[in-house]
């Protein structure tokens, strides 16, 4: 049985036109979803954004991450949500910090986007009490929960699946090399999105989109 989870791929590129690039690299892959990272572009302008979003043409979530969240945008707060609320009718989602002004997330969301609120932490991950409390607050404000933590030992690790095992509509995601295997058995849980890399990895312990592929489509028997 083909897994239902959506693979998507970060596109995390200096210029619009290797945006293009790229993207087409990773459609031919097999990609479902491209992650447009906006902050790595180095002059971000709103018009060539939008059309770069509509000559891809592809299924995409629009991403301007913080610099706290690992992201390099360099422009105000107003600047990087009005970058993100003006390409939400041309995008299948939108990801917007938690920490972001609940106002900001609000008028994203109330353009009609899927809207995915993520929170990311690089160094450690909290208990399942704070997690959940987490993806509640997030869900709460938009309509899909993503969080993502680095674990300290495998136990870590298994906090995560059980994330995924509580929560509907859930993101989660144990990063680094220890926490790899999370990305593949998010789809054992019905999270509805997970990452892979294509040309681009932007975060620690992503997994490439072939082999990606090859292991969602397994039947690991894990649920018998």
């Amino acid at each position: 049985m083909y897994s239902q989870t959506k693979i998507a791929i970060p596109i995390f590129q200096k210029s619009c036109k290797s945006v293009i690039e790229v993207a087409q690299d990773c459609i031919d892959k097999g990609a479902d979803i491209l992650e447009f990272r906006i902050d790595a572009l180095t002059n971000p302008n709103i018009a060539e954004i939008k059309n770069t979003i509509e000559e891809i043409d592809f299924p995409m979530i629009a991403t301007n991450r913080i610099d706290s969240e690992g992201g390099s945008f360099k422009g105000s707060e107003e600047e990087r949500i009005n970058i993100l609320y003006e390409c939400a009718p041309l995008v299948d989602y939108v990801d917007i910090e938690l920490q972001s002004d609940d106002e900001y997330i609000k008028k994203i969301h109330d353009t009609g986007v899927n809207t995915i609120v993520s929170y990311h932490d690089f160094e450690k991950t909290p208990g399942l009490d704070e997690i959940t409390y987490i993806v509640k607050k997030e869900l709460e404000l938009g309509d899909i929960a993503k969080v993502a933590f680095m674990p300290q030992d495998l136990e870590d690790t298994l906090t995560i699946l059980a994330v995924l095992s509580h929560c509907k509509n859930t993101i989660a995601i144990s990063m680094g090399d220890l926490g790899s295997y999370t990305r593949v058995m998010a789809s054992k849980f019905d999270s509805p999105i997970t990452f892979a890399a294509g040309a681009d990895a932007t975060a620690p312990g992503q997994i490439d989109i072939e082999t990606m592929k090859a292991l969602l489509n397994m039947d690991l028997n894990i649920m018998d």
